[in-house]
């Protein structure tokens, strides 16, 4: 492909302007076989086979995007692999998007890769406004033809079009805009808060009616699924946003966006344990999936509150007991062991809480199994108590958190954090909040009157169980042996917290889980591959700690 060469649409007509020559409707091809007119071997017997040559990867990529900008829609899908999809979304796409103009130029091909910028014309109802982004077309060989082909996505067209279901609409936007606020009425912009991009548009999908505001012209992406929003990409005339409160605390919000770039995969979420307010949400990558909200993974060591409190509940053990914490036990077939294969002699169930001792956890399911509750009994204090497991009206979409009832060496494991058991950042700082309010309040990003949505409700913990927790978490933060203390040096007191450490399947270094409380803000952090819950979660969440 010559550099400079480009793709027009002048006057509404689409036509090709390469090295100053016009070209219009069938001069664009030399046939339908991606410019390459031997599409089989010297011999004529067979298709071609092996990668595609540079060659190929030129004039295909030309003849698509000269097909695509012609508005030949069936021509552009015969250039790729898939052309009952391709024709229809490229058909779609100026019409869909109003799009009266455009130029395409292309850049310079990496392998079979073919860079391309986008400068178009959106124009709707005498309203027009220009329009550029950058996407990328890769060529392939046709499996049964041989031929070159664009390997078709939805992505070709716009780099955010993700789904075989997402389309580009052009039109009086579906809902109005909204102008969010933080809890002191600051406003919260994506460009300033990146992880607040999907709270965002979730937000503005779900409550921009009633927030009081007029709708305006926008292009935008049309998800296609109820549980994925639609993403605004251009505002051709703004209405009048309306004005939602939300609970997040701006500068709490700000330390939680530095906090997570430290990392190259990790989240972050903080709650106020005495309302349930969350005050932040922060990812990194900061991309159009809220993890730190709907992460579904195995917590580890972190659960070991939950089963603490479990243990407390059904009379196992109290913080000042005597339990056993070998350095390894073997619980219904399987051997688990704690870290380096440490062992606690003659140690209580804070001591164990604090330094994270696997198997004294473990060997409570002896007793549960005696009364018939050792694959049930987590999953009901978790559910009952801590609200884990229960549907969570956050008001964005959120997961639930799960601990289902395990059968084997599945239920040792999940004393553990592990097993079937799966959380987002934003259910395990519940956790910690639950225990510093002494019992469970639903996370909440909007007040629920906006919808009269009805909040997760769960038994507070009873005065002994909040004590020992408290007393446990706050020696894990403060002991000199403490796996948390070092993260939670100079955060304020009250304080209290959790290490944890979660293997997964095909990781060489597990995930890194750390939660925590300082007053009334509670934390977690997850740091995919990050290792030793302090070494990496431990300091977001005490960063964001010290922000409240």
């Amino acid at each position: 492909m010559r550099s400079g060469a480009k793709t027009a649409i002048v006057g509404g007509v689409f036509l090709v302007v390469a090295g100053g020559v016009g070209y219009g409707g069938l001069n664009l091809y030399n046939g339908i076989t991606g410019g390459d007119t031997s599409v089989k071997s010297n011999s004529g017997s067979a298709p071609k086979t092996g990668p595609v040559t540079g060659d190929e990867v030129t004039t295909t990529a030309k003849d698509f995007l000269a097909a695509w900008a012609a508005g030949e829609p069936e021509k552009a899908a015969q250039l790729t692999n898939d052309p009952v999809t391709a024709g229809s979304a490229v058909a779609a796409y100026r019409d869909g998007a109003s799009v009266s103009a455009a130029e395409i130029t292309p850049g310079t091909p990496v392998g079979a890769k073919v860079p391309f910028t986008v400068k178009a014309t959106i124009t709707f109802e005498g309203v027009s406004k220009p329009w550029s982004y950058a996407s990328e077309l890769t060529v392939v060989r046709g499996q049964t033809t041989g031929r070159p082909l664009v390997k078709w996505a939805p992505s070709v067209l716009h780099p955010k079009l993700l789904t075989a279901d997402a389309t580009l609409r052009t039109g009086v936007a579906k809902t109005p805009s909204v102008k969010a606020v933080d809890r002191n009425g600051k406003e919260l912009t994506a460009e300033k808060y990146p992880s607040l991009r999907p709270v965002l548009a979730t937000l503005r999908e779900r409550y921009g009616a009633k927030a009081g505001g007029a709708t305006g012209v926008e292009t935008w992406i049309e998800s296609g699924s109820e549980s994925v929003p639609d993403t605004t990409l251009l505002v051709l005339s703004k209405g009048k946003p309306g004005t939602l409160r939300t609970t997040i605390d701006a500068g709490v919000q700000a330390a939680a966006e530095k906090a997570v770039k430290r990392f190259g995969n990790a989240s972050v979420a903080a709650i106020e344990p005495s309302t349930g307010a969350i005050r932040a949400v922060a990812n990194n990558p900061a991309t159009d999936y809220n993890t730190a909200f709907r992460g579904a993974q195995a917590p580890g060591s972190t659960m070991k509150i939950v089963t603490a409190a479990m243990m407390m509940q059904n009379g196992i053990a109290t913080p000042n007991s005597k339990v056993e914490c070998p350095s390894t036990v073997l619980s219904r077939g399987r051997t688990f062991q704690n870290l380096d294969k440490f062992s606690i002699a003659n140690g209580t169930l804070t001591a164990a809480f604090r330094r994270s001792c696997n198997t004294a956890f473990i060997k409570a399911i002896s007793t549960l199994s005696d009364k018939g509750i050792a694959d049930t009994a987590l999953g009901d204090t978790a559910r009952d108590s801590f609200g884990i497991g229960q549907s969570w009206a956050v008001g964005v979409t959120a997961a639930d958190g799960s601990v289902p009832e395990s059968a084997g060496s599945e239920t040792p494991a999940s004393y553990i954090g592990q097993g079937k058991i799966t959380m987002s950042a934003l259910n395990v700082a519940s956790l910690s909040a639950t225990v510093q309010n002494g019992g469970f309040l639903q996370p909440y990003l909007v007040a629920k009157e906006l919808d009269d949505r009805e909040f997760a409700q769960a038994d507070r913990l009873s005065p002994e169980v909040a004590t020992g927790l408290r007393k446990m978490m706050n020696a894990a933060a403060t002991a000199s042996d403490g796996t948390a203390t070092e993260a939670m040096a100079g955060v304020s007191s009250p304080k209290g917290a959790k290490t944890g450490s979660a293997e997964i399947d095909g990781q060489a270094t597990s995930n890194s889980w750390f939660t925590g409380y300082s007053g009334d803000l509670a934390a977690a952090a997850v740091v995919e591959e990050g290792g030793h819950g302090g070494d990496a979660a431990g300091p977001v969440v005490a960063a964001v700690l010290k922000a409240g």
